[in-house]
C-alpha cells in the first residue's frame, strides 16, 4: 500500500470516525478489502466490525452494498454514518416503494456509498435492475454466522447471498463479519459464500471491559441488587420466556425502575416503540427474550442480566456482548438456579426443526443443541475463572486466573459433602411426592416450620438428619447436585426435586462399600476435561452392569464454597471507572454535566444519545479537558463532521463556571 493511501485511510477514519488508530484486526481487515481480496472478520461483539466494511467504502469507487438481517440494525447503523457525515441508506420494508426506488436512484447518481439490504430482497426484481446499473465494489454480509445451519440464528434467506453476487456482471470484493462462530460455522460461512483467496481474521473473543459473574439464590432479590449497583444506567435483562418478561417488567415499573419490554407476543408497533423508549434512553432498561438484540447497536449499555440461563454459550456470549459495546466497563451477570436446566431443556424439545432436514441431521441438531445446554451449565456451575471458561470454550487459550470475574475476585473453600450428599438422595427418595429443594432442606435439617408440621414431615427418618449443617448451604449442595446430573428439577415455577438413575448408583456403590461389598476400586490423579477445560479430581468406583456398560461414579463428592465476603467500608466519594482512566468526584460531575447535555442535544436532534458521543468520548473529554478546536478533536470519537454539530456547546459545558 502506497504511503499517500495510508495517509487517505488514517486520514479518513479521523475524519469521519474520530479516531487516531484501529484496533486489533481492522487495519489487516480494511487493507486487504482495499486490496481487492475476499475477507472473514471473527470478532467479539464492540470490537470494532463496522468500521472494517464502513472505512473501505468510503475508500472504494462506486457503491457498498451491506446484507444486514435486521430492520433495526439498519436504522441504528445508518443513523450512526449519517451522524458521522457518510451518506448512506438503508431498503427495507419499513419504506415506501417510492422511498425505495428514490434510494436507488440516488445511490446510482453518487449520492450514498452505503446501501444496507435485507437479504429477502436481493434477489427480487427491482433490486437486482439496481444491481445492474449501480457501479458495486463491495458486497458486506454482516452477522454472517446466520448463513450456517450450525449456526445460533440462521436465516435461510441468507442463501441468496451467493446467487446474488454471482448475477452482477462484475464480482464485487466480498467481506464476511460475525461476533460467534465455531470452526464448522467458519467453514461453513467460506464454502457457501465461496470466498475467493480470504483473509481470515480471528481477533480473539476476549473483552477486557466486560466483567463477568454469576449469582445464585433468590433471582428477584439478585436483580434488585444489580439494579441498585446501577441505579442511572442503561442495560438490557433477558428471560427465557415471554411470562417471565412481563413479570419482571411489572415488578420493576411497581417499584418506579424506568422498564419496557420486547418479546415476540408484542405487536410490531409496540415492539418498535418500546425499542426506541430503550434506545432513547426514555426507559433505559429493557426487559426481553432473545427475540432482541442482534439488531441493537446502542453502546452505552452499562448492564446485561441473565435472569435465566440461555441454552448455550454462543447465545449467551453474544447477548452479554452487547454490554460495553463502547469499551467503558461493564457488567455481564447470569441469575443461575438448577430450575433454568430444565426450562432450556424444555425449550430445546419444543424447536422447531427446518422441514426440509433428513432424520439423521434432526438428530445431529438436537444432540448439539443439548450439549451446548450441558456446556452451558458447566459455565453457570462451575467455580473456576469464567472468562477462561468462555475463551476455552471459543478454542482460545486463557489465563488461569484473570482477575476480572465473580469466581476469580470470590475466596471458596472445599468440603468434603459426600454424607451431606446421601442423605439428601436418601430424603426425596423418601418422599411419597415431589417437593422443592426449600422443603428438602427444611427437612433435613430439622425445621420446626408449620408446613412441614402439618404435612407430617417430621415423622421421616430423614427429618433432622443433618440438623448442623444450616439449610441455605443444604439448598446450595441440592443445586450442585442437580447440575452434576444427581437431581431433577421440574420445568415449572415449583421446581419439584427427583433422583436420577445416576443418583441411585451413587447410593446403592455407597451403602455397598459400607458393607464391604464394594467391588474395585481406583483413584484418578488430577485432569482437565478437554471439552470444557475444567479441572477434574473424582475418586472413581469401577464395575459393571449387565450391559457391559461401564459405570464410573465418585466415592467421595467435593464441593467448592464461597468465602463470606468482609463489609466493604462506605465509599465517600463515587468514581467512574473506564477504559481510559478514573474519574474522580470532581470530573465524575463533570461527566454527568456533559450526559445531561449530550441527552438535551439528542431530544433536540431526535437522535439517540449514545449516538451524538458515546460515554467513552465523553469520559475522554473529562479527562483531556479540550480548550480549543484543534484539541477537542484530539478526544478519542470527536471526528470533523461531529465537531461542527455538536463540538462548540460542549466546549462551553466544559469550562462554564
Amino acid at each position: 500500500m502506497s504511503r499517500n493511501t495510508a495517509d487517505h485511510k488514517y486520514g479518513t477514519l479521523k475524519k469521519y470516525f474520530g479516531y487516531d488508530g484501529f484496533r486489533p484486526g481492522q487495519e489487516e481487515l480494511i487493507d486487504a478489502l482495499l486490496a481487492g481480496r475476499d475477507v472473514l472478520g471473527i470478532m467479539p461483539t464492540g470490537a470494532g466490525k463496522s468500521i472494517c466494511y464502513q472505512l473501505p467504502a468510503l475508500l472504494l469507487p462506486g457503491i457498498t452494498v451491506v446484507i444486514s438481517p435486521l430492520i433495526s440494525l439498519m436504522k441504528d447503523q445508518v443513523r450512526a454514518l449519517n451522524e458521522a457525515g457518510v451518506h448512506a441508506a438503508y431498503i427495507n420494508s419499513s419504506l415506501s416503494e417510492n422511498q425505495i426506488r428514490r434510494a436507488m436512484e440516488y445511490a446510482c447518481a453518487g449520492r450514498y456509498k452505503i446501501i444496507y439490504v435485507a437479504p429477502e430482497r436481493l434477489l427480487t426484481p427491482l433490486f437486482l435492475d439496481f444491481a445492474h446499473r449501480a457501479s458495486i465494489s463491495m458486497v458486506t454480509v454482516d452477522e454472517a454466522h446466520c448463513i450456517s445451519q450450525w449456526g445460533q440464528d440462521f436465516r435461510p434467506s441468507y442463501l441468496n447471498i451467493v446467487d446474488f453476487v454471482e448475477q452482477l456482471t462484475v464480482r464485487p470484493v466480498v467481506g464476511a463479519f460475525t461476533a460467534t462462530a465455531t470452526t464448522q460455522v467458519r467453514d461453513d460461512i467460506l464454502c457457501v459464500l465461496n470466498l475467493q483467496d480470504p483473509k481470515v481474521m480471528v481477533t480473539g473473543f476476549d473483552r477486557e471491559n466486560l466483567y463477568f459473574e454469576v449469582r445464585t439464590g433468590n433471582k428477584d432479590q439478585n436483580l434488585r441488587d444489580c439494579l441498585r449497583e446501577h441505579e442511572g444506567e442503561s442495560g438490557i435483562i433477558y428471560c427465557a420466556t415471554r411470562k417471565n418478561v412481563e413479570t419482571v417488567c411489572t415488578s420493576l415499573l411497581m417499584d418506579d425502575i424506568p422498564a419496557t419490554r420486547y418479546h415476540a407476543g408484542l405487536s410490531p408497533e409496540e415492539r418498535q416503540a418500546n425499542q426506541d423508549a430503550f434506545i432513547f434512553d426514555e426507559r433505559p432498561v429493557m426487559v426481553a427474550t432473545n427475540a432482541f438484540g442482534m439488531g441493537i447497536d446502542k453502546s452505552n449499555v452499562r448492564f446485561v442480566i441473565h435472569y435465566n440461563m440461555p441454552q448455550s454459550m454462543e447465545n449467551y456470549y453474544q447477548e452479554a456482548g452487547r454490554a460495553g459495546r463502547d469499551g467503558e466497563r461493564a457488567n455481564c451477570i447470569l441469575l443461575y438456579s438448577p430450575q433454568d436446566v430444565r426450562i432450556g431443556q424444555f425449550l430445546l424439545e419444543e424447536k422447531e426443526l427446518r422441514e426440509d432436514m433428513t432424520y439423521e441431521e434432526a438428530q445431529a441438531v438436537r444432540e448439539r443443541d443439548a450439549q451446548r445446554l450441558k456446556r452451558m451449565t458447566f459455565y453457570a456451575t462451575t467455580h473456576d475463572c469464567l472468562r477462561g471458561y468462555i475463551l476455552k470454550y471459543f478454542g482460545e487459550k486463557a489465563p488461569r486466573r484473570c482477575e476480572n470475574c465473580s469466581n476469580c475476585l470470590q475466596e471458596f473453600v472445599e468440603k468434603d459433602v459426600t454424607d451431606i450428599c446421601i442423605d439428601i438422595i436418601r430424603c426425596i427418595k423418601e418422599l411419597k411426592r415431589g417437593y422443592g429443594a426449600g422443603t428438602v432442606a427444611g427437612i433435613l435439617h430439622g425445621s420446626r416450620v408449620s408446613k412441614l408440621l402439618d404435612w407430617g414431615l417430621d415423622q421421616l427418618e430423614s427429618y433432622g438428619c443433618q440438623a448442623e449443617v444450616s439449610e441455605p448451604r443444604l439448598k446450595e449442595v441440592i443445586q450442585e447436585l442437580v447440575a452434576q446430573g444427581y437431581l431433577t428439577t421440574t420445568p415449572d415455577k415449583y421446581a419439584l426435586l427427583g433422583v436420577t438413575r445416576q443418583a441411585k448408583e451413587f447410593l446403592e456403590m455407597q451403602e455397598a462399600q459400607n458393607d464391604e461389598e464394594a467391588g474395585s476400586r481406583r483413584i484418578t490423579q488430577e485432569s482437565e476435561d478437554p471439552e470444557t477445560g475444567c479441572e477434574l479430581q473424582k475418586e472413581i468406583f469401577g464395575d459393571s452392569r449387565d450391559d457391559g456398560e461401564q459405570i464410573h461414579i465418585p466415592l467421595r463428592i467435593i464441593m467448592k464454597f464461597s468465602k463470606p465476603k468482609e463489609k466493604a467500608p462506605a465509599k465517600t466519594k463515587k468514581k467512574r471507572k473506564s477504559q481510559s482512566g478514573e474519574l474522580d468526584s470532581d470530573s465524575w460531575q463533570l461527566f454527568e454535566r456533559l450526559r445531561a447535555l449530550r441527552l438535551k442535544i439528542a431530544g433536540e436532534q431526535r437522535v439517540p444519545p449514545y449516538i451524538v458521543f458515546t460515554d467513552k468520548t465523553l469520559t475522554d473529554m473529562c479527562i483531556k479537558k479540550p480548550a480549543t478546536r484543534e484539541e477537542m478533536l484530539e478526544v478519542s470519537g470527536v471526528g470533523e463532521a461531529k465537531y461542527r454539530k455538536y463540538g462548540e456547546r460542549f466546549l462551553e459545558e466544559l469550562w462554564k463556571k
